[in-house]
């Protein structure tokens, strides 16, 4: 299997997986949720309240419990895979990671904040690319930290039509309330 060295017992690596977890998780819950914040997303930004949703978009509740869960998920599949030290393709897998978090992080400021939908629509594309790339990495590494991310990339794929949605029902999106960026410069 070549997942575990001679010195390292499954169970240790369970401790130290688990260890890594309690700083990942939390981690990817509270920047993800505070860059929601800051970004004022959801039902209370008012650009987001004048635009033309939808019929797909959720009730703001949903959102607010699929990405604390999504979050979790991903902050478990980074430990499982931090945890394997020495398995081959890890840092390339790590790396992957890391790009589609920072992009997952920056949605949120550019739909929200910027009110840039298409931008936040080629981002989200980007992300789903990305994602299902690392998915690929974190499976050769261990299966399951990879089907953690299943679920994050069924929501990308339902936000990635929602935006698109948004894009095309609003296409003076950007010009609907003055975005934070704007309406604080002079």
């Amino acid at each position: 299997m070549g997942q575990y060295s001679a010195s390292h017992h499954p169970r240790q690596v369970r401790q130290s997986m688990w260890r890594i977890a309690a700083i990942t998780i939390p981690a990817i819950v509270i920047i993800g949720s505070l860059l929601g914040y800051l970004s004022n997303s959801g039902y209370s930004n008012i650009w987001f309240n004048a635009l033309d949703l939808p019929d797909i978009t959720p009730p703001g509740w949903v959102f607010g419990t699929i990405w604390p869960l999504l979050y979790v998920m991903m902050g478990l599949s980074l430990a499982m895979i931090l945890s394997a030290r020495h398995a081959r393709g890890r840092g390339f897998a790590l790396i992957l990671f890391f790009v589609q978090l920072a992009a997952n992080f920056a949605w949120s400021p550019v739909f929200f904040g910027a009110h840039q939908v298409t931008l936040a629509l080629y981002l989200i594309i980007f992300i789903l690319m990305v994602s299902i790339a690392t998915t690929f990495a974190f499976a050769r590494i261990r299966k399951a930290a990879a089907w953690l991310l299943v679920p994050y990339m069924v929501w990308l794929c339902f936000a990635a039509i929602l935006n698109y949605q948004i894009d095309r029902q609003n296409p003076d999106a950007e010009r609907l309330v003055p975005s934070a960026s704007t309406s604080q410069m002079g």
